[in-house]
């Protein structure tokens, strides 16, 4: 998909830009050409000779290069470039970006240029949530910008945590191949439903009952689907990653409301249901906290919670023409799947082995297994931008 693709890399100063050498690792695996810009405050976090040497290209610093810019060399680098990255956008690019500013290399190649700009920003959650970067933001959108990210963390500063963190690599290097996917619209007229998130079932004001799905491979199946061209609409539970773009986001917390927004929100083509929902409730949630006394640990009655795939697998009315389940699994991954497609009644499952020791619940990859009544189809691991991609590709399939 990248083959022979020409991506001009603007890094921007912050400490984010120690990632865009992996990102300029994964774009050359892939067989782009890249050429990059750092500002002068970039080259506070990584050197020329770093990145020259990742690239295999000589790196631009200067708006006033005598050698470069005999022949107008910020236009030639702007216009040559099929897609601009700037990453880490800081506050400062954005807001050059945003209002027209030239007064180095980096700004006046993107006023200069005829292309496509990806933003992936980076900065501090008050800088981000300042009105003027919102601002920025509104204009850079309006004006055409794509956005990757931020995501929520912590940030380099000690004791700060929230939205704000560069997009990895990986996110960043998918937002790139969608940009370039020579089907885009595989999905085109088609309405889909994507569940993602866990369930939190309150036991008290403070405490609940939850688990360790962090909402990301859910989040990339809706985002993929929209870009590939379909009306998505995404029910999500708790979590900390941000709402994809182009989507219909409802945001629930617990499995009875998630329920009510997946039945809201049918008919639909397909649904996708990667949430990992609760089980089970408690059979009174407390009013008040539960405190500690002389009696002892408090007991919890718990009840189970509505099966969602398999309410919407066997609606009479409403089922969707493909019905996509998750299973996330400890031990045998592809039997529990196969097992659990037949009781559940979904067309599809989408397994994989959850166990601490992959890295998978809560990570930026994933290994899965496709079951169908067809058999199983087990999948290389990639990142949860490329199984996103892969799957809407097989739903589109079948769809046809």
């Amino acid at each position: 998909m990248l083959h022979e693709r020409r991506i001009l890399l603007i890094i921007g100063g912050g400490i984010a830009a120690y990632k865009c050498l992996d990102l300029i690792r994964r774009l050359k695996e892939r067989g782009a050409s890249v050429r990059a810009v750092l500002t002068t405050a970039a080259q506070n976090f990584v050197t020329p000779l770093s990145v020259g040497a990742l690239t295999g290209e000589r790196v631009f610093t200067d708006l006033f290069d005598l050698t470069a810019e005999h022949d107008i060399g910020h236009i030639r680098l702007s216009r040559e470039a099929d897609l601009i990255v700037v990453a880490p956008a800081t506050a400062d690019l954005m807001a050059k970006a945003a209002n027209g500013f030239a007064d180095d290399l980096a700004s006046t190649a993107l006023l200069a240029t005829d292309k496509p700009v990806l933003f992936a920003p980076a900065m501090n959650p008050r800088m981000w949530s300042h009105p003027a970067t919102r601002r920025n933001l509104a204009l850079l959108k309006e004006d055409g910008a794509l956005i990757v990210g931020p995501n929520s963390g912590a940030m380099a500063e000690r004791g700060e945590f929230g939205e704000g963190r560069m997009a990895e690599p990986m996110e960043i290097l998918a937002a790139i191949e969608a940009r370039f996917e020579e089907h885009p619209q595989l999905l085109k007229g088609r309405r889909v439903l994507v569940t993602s998130g866990p369930t939190v079932e309150p036991i008290d004001p403070v405490r609940y009952i939850a688990n360790r799905s962090s909402g990301k491979q859910g989040h990339a199946i809706a985002a993929a689907a929209a870009a590939a061209g379909a009306e998505v609409i995404l029910v999500s539970g708790p979590v900390q990653v941000p709402d994809p773009r182009g989507v219909t986001v409802i945001h629930v917390e617990r499995a009875r409301d998630m329920l009510a927004a997946v039945e809201e929100h049918l008919p639909t083509d397909v649904a996708v249901f990667a949430a990992a929902v609760a089980d089970w409730r408690v059979a009174g949630e407390a009013e008040q906290k539960i405190k500690k006394g002389p009696s002892g640990t408090p007991g919890l009655s718990l009840v189970e919670n509505p099966d969602i795939l398999a309410t919407i697998s066997r609606h009479k009315m409403l089922r969707p023409r493909l019905v996509v389940g998750f299973a996330a699994e400890t031990e045998n991954v592809v039997p529990n799947a196969k097992d659990k497609r037949i009781r559940k009644g979904c067309d599809w499952i989408v397994a994989n082995d959850v166990s601490p020791a992959t890295g998978i619940m809560g990570g930026d990859a994933n290994t899965v297994h496709l079951v169908s009544a067809e058999g199983v189809e087990d999948w290389p691991s990639a990142s949860k931008a490329e199984v996103a991609r892969r799957l809407v590709a097989r739903i589109a399939g079948a769809l046809a």
